[in-house]
């Protein structure tokens, strides 16, 4: 199964080299990274790094549009049969890829959602993990399926089936609207346990409270609203 992964990036300089390095290492046959308007050396970080591996694919807006807006520039450049989202910090571990990609590989699922729930992992703040848990019980009791972490950044995905989700989230409700989208079609999304590593604040750490509030209403608002459609 050839595996592409798209990596978001905004103000990751310090991180961006080791990243990449790290999901090459995997033997990962296409990354996609998207400059989301970084005002830090992101960009020139990207350029030395294409210099370094010419197959690296890159993709830059010219203003900070949001996560999600960088996730949906990159959809369309996807070749692989499966796609997974890599955030361009060190909290996710690359070396995981092969067990969030084997229910796919396997034909138990079209969707694997790594969980640091299930994985038993520490939290970087109280507030964002009782948020998180918040959130996907809501999403778990609305859509009759359990999630347990319906926020994570590993996401994988059949290829065809991301690139078919009528995705309109630009920032982090990304997350819950790809969620939302998914249970209401039906589609079964297999959890995996993964290891995390937090980083606070002060490391770069971009999500905050307000975020956690949209995504309440985001899922809220798929749930009762007509059918997904593509327009």
């Amino acid at each position: 199964m050839k595996l592409s992964v798209i990596i978001p990036v905004y103000n990751e300089e310090a991180t961006l080299a080791e990243i990449l390095r790290r999901v090459r290492e995997v033997g990962v046959h296409e990354i996609i990274a998207v400059d989301d308007g970084s005002t830090d050396g992101s960009w020139a970080a990207l350029q030395d790094a294409l210099a370094a591996d010419p197959e690296l694919k890159l993709l830059r807006h010219e203003a900070n549009r949001g996560k999600g807006a960088a996730i949906k520039t990159a959809i369309g450049s996807v070749t692989g049969d499966a796609v997974i989202i890599q955030d361009a910090d060190l909290e996710y571990n690359p070396e995981e890829y092969q067990a969030l990609i084997e229910p796919i590989e396997a034909g138990r699922a079209a969707v694997v959602y790594g969980s640091r729930i299930l994985g038993g992992n520490a939290a970087s703040y109280r507030r964002y993990y009782w948020g998180g848990r918040v959130l996907s019980a809501f999403t778990s009791a609305l859509f009759g399926r359990r999630v347990t972490d319906q926020h994570t950044c590993y996401k994988v995905f059949e290829t065809k089936l991301l690139q078919s989700l009528p995705l309109r989230e630009t920032g982090f409700g990304f997350c819950a609207e790809v969620t939302a989208l998914l249970l209401k079609k039906g589609v079964h999304v297999e959890e995996v346990p993964i290891s995390y590593q937090p980083r606070s604040i002060g490391q770069g750490k971009k999500i905050r409270w307000q975020d956690g509030l949209r995504a309440l209403w985001i899922i809220a608002r798929h749930r009762f609203a007509g059918p997904p459609n593509d327009d």
